[in-house]
């Protein structure tokens, strides 16, 4: 079973990861309502066994999984405890994990938190993380600064699928270098600029998050042109949101080579004793939509 989880730049992990088994990301999403239909607590044993049969199930059939820290961390220290046996349980089973934890902060709280989730032998080691730059890109310097020398990744919200996000992230920025950019094109550009000053990888060490449901024209992005290097894309949005695979190339354009196609309830909802075959049967309909 090939590894995707030391070693090498996070860039050249996550092609491994696309070569070896594509582009399909599992979220790990244990919503009340998924633990009762799995038979399981909703309690922190309930997350920390629903997340070991996602993984599971994900182990030589998907390249990444997802877990969504938030329902791990209303269980105190006993769901991050769940959570650290996940982690490192799909990382040994050669899953690339993203930390869905959409932190952001400024100064040396986000760095500690990055700390957390991106060091090397941490008790919560993740191969990448969600990152929030409400305060500014620059605000995230120390995780990307972290990342790249970890050889990790992260992934900074630009244009997400919530409603309410359109006035905020469509908004024009006022003054400075990326005067007149929507926030989610300034977002875009300073990670492009940071990618572009470090070595070569055939991605980033800095993403995207961008809604798979969202019309990124109207948030100024201009996904006619490619990039070097490419942006990794975690798009959520697939499935039971209703976003198409087959759409990939359609919605994301010039982004579409580095989209991570992330899919949890539709698949999490087939129960634990069909996930794996519904897992086999997506991962294998993303790379059939990617040519």
């Amino acid at each position: 079973m090939p590894s995707f989880g030391d070693g090498s730049a996070f860039g050249d992990r996550l092609a491994g990861a696309f070569a070896a088994r594509g582009r399909l990301c599992v979220g790990i999403d244990p919503h009340a309502h998924l633990l009762a239909d799995w038979g399981l607590d909703a309690s922190a044993s309930g997350v920390r066994e629903f997340g070991l049969r996602v993984v599971e199930a994900a182990a030589g059939r998907a390249a990444i999984v997802k877990p969504q820290v938030a329902f791990f961390e209303r269980y105190g220290s006993a769901g991050y405890a769940a959570l650290e046996d996940v982690i490192r349980t799909a990382r040994e089973a050669g899953l690339l994990v993203i930390a869905d934890a959409k932190r952001g902060d400024i100064g040396t709280s986000v760095a500690a938190y990055a700390e957390s989730w991106l060091t090397p032998g941490s008790p919560l080691e993740a191969d990448a993380m969600t990152v929030a730059a409400f305060q500014g890109v620059g605000s995230i310097a120390e995780p990307m600064r972290l990342a790249e020398e970890a050889g990790k990744g992260l992934f900074v919200l630009a244009a997400t699928s919530n409603p309410e996000a359109a006035d905020v992230q469509q908004a024009v920025v006022a003054s400075g270098p990326r005067a007149g950019m929507t926030v989610a094109r300034a977002i875009i550009e300073d990670v492009h600029a940071f990618n572009q000053a470090q070595p070569s990888h055939p991605f980033g060490t800095v993403g995207l998050v961008l809604g798979a449901t969202v019309a990124l024209g109207s948030y100024g992005i201009d996904t006619s042109v490619a990039v070097e290097p490419a942006f990794p894309v975690l798009a959520p949005g697939f499935g039971h949101q209703g976003a198409r695979v087959e759409d990939v190339h359609r919605l994301f354009g010039a982004y579409a080579p580095g989209v991570i196609v992330s899919e949890s309830r539709g698949l999490l909802s087939v129960g634990p004793d069909r996930l794996a075959a519904a897992v086999a049967r997506r991962a294998e309909e993303v790379r059939a939509s990617h040519g």
